[in-house]
């Protein structure tokens, strides 16, 4: 049963580790763009620190979404996962719309369609497992962060 219950969470690890790598091949040439002629806030930390932190946030949500999988089958388990998904599909999109199109308006709003499905997915897993949902505190906190660069950034340039 244990090899079972490590397997769920490597599973959603894995997904959400995937998608954010995915995100990143494709938003390569872009990402190196913006770092070299966007204008950023004043708050924008090293570049380096991005796939640390996503990576971190990432297994997280693997963690907290594996966590939710395994509670016992109800209507607050199953709108938790869908919440997880929609919003690991706007998180990927994100990546798209800021660095390869570079539409940092609408980026932001994405971003804030984000911010908002995140909070959702927070309270839907509370329903089901308090720890799952306390595991989304940091990535609801660093997207505000975002928020904060994506709009600046949008400002600036």
């Amino acid at each position: 049963m244990r090899t079972a219950m490590w397997k769920v969470y490597g599973l959603f690890i894995l997904l959400t580790e995937a998608v954010g790598a995915l995100s990143g091949f494709l938003t390569k040439d872009g990402t190196k763009a913006y770092e070299m002629y966007a204008a950023k806030p004043v708050l924008t930390p090293p570049g380096s620190v991005f796939p640390i932190v996503w990576g971190i946030l990432y297994a997280l949500m693997g963690i907290s979404a594996g966590k939710v999988w395994q509670a016992s089958h109800s209507v607050e388990r199953s709108r938790g996962l869908l919440l997880f998904g929609i919003q690991l599909v706007v998180n990927f999109c994100w990546s798209l719309l800021f660095f390869y199109a570079k539409v940092y308006g609408f980026a932001f709003i994405w971003l804030m369609l984000l911010w908002v499905l995140i909070l959702l997915m927070i309270r839907a897993f509370y329903q089901v497992n308090k720890t799952a949902a306390y595991l989304q505190i940091p990535y609801l906190l660093w997207v505000t962060f975002a928020g904060y660069l994506n709009f600046m950034v949008w400002q600036l340039n």
